[in-house]
C-alpha cells in the first residue's frame, strides 16, 4: 500500500519520538552500557580513591587526552594501540597488581572494553573504573593532573556548563562560516571519510601543535571566528584546554561533530521529502 504524504510524515514523527525517548533515557542513565557489559565488574569512585596506591591505574584514551588531564599515578595504554594486550600482559606481570581501567565517562565504552580486551590476553584480574576522568576531576582533583600540574586547581577544570556554552548546531556553524568563520578540522587522518567543508576549512591533527598554534594566529590575524569540528564532538572537549591557554575568546564547536553534521542534514532532508 502507498502511503500519502500526511502518513509518510506521521510514521517519520512517530520514528522520531521513539529516537527522542530513546536519547532521553541514555542522557538520565549515568551509566547507559553496563548493561551491555554485565560480564565486566566496575569499581566505584571511593573505592579506587581508597585504594589507588595498591592498584595499576591505566588511563586508556588517547595521549592527548591524557596529557591534559589524568588520575595522578595512571599510566597511559590507548585502547587503540596495537600492543595494548601485551602491553598490559607486561605491567600486570611486572607489578602484580589488579589493573583498573578508565576513560572519560559513564557514557564511554573504552573501560569495558579495555577489561574484555585484557582478558583475551591473559589478564583476569582487571576491572573498570566506569565514571572516568570527568566526575574524578571534579571530585578527587588533588589527586588529579591537569596540564601536568597537580593538585588540580578546580578553577582550571572545564565543567559541562562552559563546554556546553561553546557547541552550536550545524546550521549556526554554517551561518558562522557564512560570516566569514576560519573552519578547523581536527580529525585524525583515519576518521576523515570526508571533507565536510571542501576547499573552505583547514586541516590539523591535535599532535600537529605547531600546525594548530599558526592556524589560531592566523584567525586572530584576520579577526575572524575559529570553528572547529572532530569526528563525534568529544575530542573538541579536549582542544578547548588549548585555546582557553592560548587566549583564544572568539571560538566555537560543532556539535556532534562530522556525524552529528550529516545527521542534521539527513533529518532535514527527510522532512523535506514528507512535505515538511
Amino acid at each position: 500500500m502507498k502511503l500519502t504524504g500526511l502518513q509518510t510524515f506521521i510514521t517519520l514523527l512517530s520514528l522520531l519520538a521513539v529516537t527522542v525517548s530513546a536519547q532521553v533515557l541514555a542522557e538520565t542513565n549515568p551509566f547507559p552500557h553496563r548493561d551491555k557489559f554485565k560480564d565486566v565488574k566496575v569499581m566505584e569512585m571511593e573505592v579506587l580513591k581508597a585504594t589507588a596506591e595498591n592498584v595499576t591505574i591505566v588511563d586508556v584514551r588517547s595521549r592527548y587526552e591524557y596529557d591534559t588531564l589524568h588520575i595522578k599515578g595512571a599510566v597511559n595504554i590507548p585502547l587503540n594501540s596495537d600492543s595494548f594486550g601485551q602491553s598490559i600482559a607486561d605491567i600486570q606481570k611486572a607489578e602484580g597488581k589488579q589493573i583498573v581501567f578508565y576513560c572519560n565517562g559513564g557514557k564511554c565504552k573504552k573501560s569495558y572494553e579495555a577489561v574484555q580486551k585484557a582478558r583475551k590476553a591473559g589478564v583476569a584480574d582487571c576491572i573498570a573504573y566506569d565514571a572516568g576522568i570527568y566526575a574524578w576531576a571534579q571530585k578527587v582533583p588533588e589527586q588529579s593532573v591537569l596540564l601536568g600540574k597537580t593538585p588540580m586547581r578546580s578553577a582550571d577544570f572545564i565543567d559541562n556548563d562552559r563546554f556546553k556554552s561553546r557547541l552550536i548546531d550545524a546550521r549556526t556553524f554554517e551561518a558562522k562560516k557564512s560570516g566569514g568563520g576560519l573552519i578547523l578540522d581536527i580529525r585524525d587522518r583515519a576518521q576523515r571519510d570526508t571533507q565536510v567543508f571542501p576547499f573552505e576549512e583547514e586541516r590539523a591533527e591535535l599532535r600537529e601543535i605547531d600546525r594548530i598554534k599558526q592556524i589560531i594566529d592566523n584567525s586572530r590575524k584576520q579577526g575572524k571566528t575559529l570553528l572547529v569540528y572532530d569526528k563525534v564532538g568529544k575530542q573538541v572537549r579536549w582542544f578547548q584546554y588549548l585555546l582557553e591557554r592560548q587566549g583564544v575568546k572568539n571560538y566555537y564547536f560543532m556539535k556532534g561533530g562530522s556525524e552529528g553534521y550529516y545527521e542534521e542534514k539527513l533529518g532535514k532532508f527527510r522532512f523535506d521529502q514528507a512535505g515538511g
